[in-house]
């Protein structure tokens, strides 16, 4: 017999909704005849074939979903499933979106649960959060280089950003380091028409936020001749753009001394140093300070980190978001501009809305929706995966009450 789970009657709502992940209390019955981390049959409460995930033990996301009712062995083997999930991963991308930097693989919204790949130019950044592809790791890097291969694009060195606490509720060790021969981590991007040093090895997550790269580009088309605040620049992305939009003048602030230290650094390599300043700052304590000296400005990009990221934190991470925001608008002038986001999963599109209705109101200021965005196509939606969507991404005009 082979290794199988059987789900409780009355279990499985997710799944059998389009969901890819089983917990660990919907389970009836589990018996893994291989190793924890193998691939495992899931079956209803009577026997009916629901498809094939690898299991862990160690994990309340006891069974990520591989395939639904296709069995692998049977249907299709291990490794054309893979390399078929990556084919269609990168075609879907060559249509959608510029791949020179690029999302290449999103873990269960491309079907493969529990890894990312980025594509930064000929460089690949693999980041591993599950056990059972952690196993199927080296399959679907080598599915990744050949596919690329076949499109004359050939990467030059891969590195693995395994290193997220996540790891450690799966039962594995944090890891980060080279995947073959080792290259110089600091790799030259362009996205947009501007110029990026992407530290793969030292930079947050995989070394650049690539899900912003259309929203940054949105606000680069409102910048011209403004003076432009872009707070929790990081590496001064947002910031970079309003410059090349033609702003008068942009301040970029990070509490980040590395992160500053990398936008001066991006700024200077695209000749945009004259115009702008990076501040070193705590954004909650410098927004305050600029009210004081009665400073003003025409746009105000607000990209923090999430500020919740599980739901039993969603309501401080409310008030955080209305609070950051409420201090923004009151920094505008009449008729400036926000553009404000959020990329927690658990502040859900209309808790975020709430929370800039509600800092609109207590600042007495007045809104007007400009557009919603949401991550890049690069970062597909899974709409039977709720996880997969959390970008949230507005640009409002904000004006006076009057």
């Amino acid at each position: 017999m082979e290794s199988r789970v059987i789900l409780k009657k009355g279990e499985g709502r997710l799944l059998k909704k389009g969901g890819l992940w089983i917990y660990d209390n919907e389970i009836a019955e589990q018996d893994l005849k291989g190793e924890n981390g193998s691939i495992v049959d899931v079956l209803d409460f009577d026997g009916y074939f629901l498809g094939n995930g690898f299991i862990n033990l160690n994990s309340k996301i006891r069974v990520r979903m591989l395939t639904r009712r296709t069995k692998i062995g049977e249907g299709i083997s291990l490794d054309d499933l893979i390399f078929e999930r990556v084919k269609t991963a990168w075609e879907y991308r060559k249509t959608v979106c510029d791949t020179s930097s690029c999302r290449l693989i999103f873990g269960e919204a491309d079907f493969l649960p529990g890894i990312v790949i980025d594509k930064f130019e000929d460089v690949l950044v693999v980041e591993s959060l599950a056990l059972g592809i952690d196993r199927l790791k080296d399959k679907i890097i080598g599915a990744v280089k050949k596919i690329l291969a076949d499109d004359d694009i050939l990467i030059r060195g891969i590195f693995e950003r395994s290193d997220s606490k996540v790891r450690l509720e799966e039962g594995l060790e944090r890891y980060k380091g080279f995947i073959g021969e080792e290259f110089d981590t600091k790799v030259l991007i362009n996205e947009n028409g501007v110029k990026y040093y992407v530290d793969v090895c030292d930079g947050q997550k995989t070394g650049f936020f690539l899900d912003q790269k259309y929203n940054r580009r949105a606000v680069s088309g409102i910048c011209k001749g403004k003076e432009v605040l872009d707070c929790f620049t990081h590496t001064g992305s947002f910031a970079l753009n309003a410059a090349k939009g033609g702003a008068s003048h942009v301040t970029a602030v990070d509490i980040s001394e590395l992160g500053i230290s990398q936008a001066r650094e991006n700024a200077e390599l695209n000749g945009f140093s004259s115009n702008m300043d990076f501040v070193t700052r705590d954004v909650f304590e410098f927004l305050p300070e600029l009210a004081a000296e009665g400073k003003k400005f025409d746009v105000i990009i607000l990209d923090p980190p999430a500020f919740t990221k599980s739901r039993d934190s969603v309501k401080n991470a409310s008030k955080g978001y209305k609070e950051i925001n409420l201090r923004a608008m009151k920094l505008l002038k009449d008729g400036g501009y926000l553009a404000t986001c959020s990329c927690s999963h658990f502040m859900t599109q209309e808790l975020f809305y709430e929370a800039v209705r509600s800092a609109a109101k207590d600042a007495h200021k007045r809104i007007r929706q400009v557009e919603y965005r949401t991550q890049g196509p690069d970062h597909p939606v899974l709409w039977n995966s709720d996880t997969s969507f959390y970008l949230k991404f507005y640009i409002l005009q904000v004006c006076d009450e009057k």
